[in-house]
């Protein structure tokens, strides 16, 4: 358990799946427009692979924007923390 899982509230990972297969190994997004990422984010409610507010192309917040799914978890080997864009905690 980390440091902030004592205080995260978040009312939507009742509503996640309990799997979801990766979209890809990098962002979809940053691909069909050859650019490159900073880090990978994965859709807790769908799978697809994004990148982070720190890349050029901020897909996986904008994913969340359009569609609703609140929850990402990093892709990154070595890091399980997850993230909820509504509620603005780590999980």
């Amino acid at each position: 358990m980390s440091y902030w899982e004592d205080e995260a509230t978040c009312s939507h990972l009742e509503s996640l799946p309990n799997e979801v297969t990766p979209s890809g190994t990098g962002c979809q997004d940053c691909l069909a427009a050859g650019m490159e990422w900073v880090h990978l984010r994965l859709c807790l409610t769908c799978g697809r692979v994004a990148c982070c507010d720190q890349s050029p192309g901020k897909h996986a917040s904008a994913h969340a924007r359009e569609l609703g799914h609140p929850v990402v978890r990093s892709f990154e080997p070595d890091e399980d923390w997850r993230w909820c864009y509504v509620d603005e905690v780590y999980l």
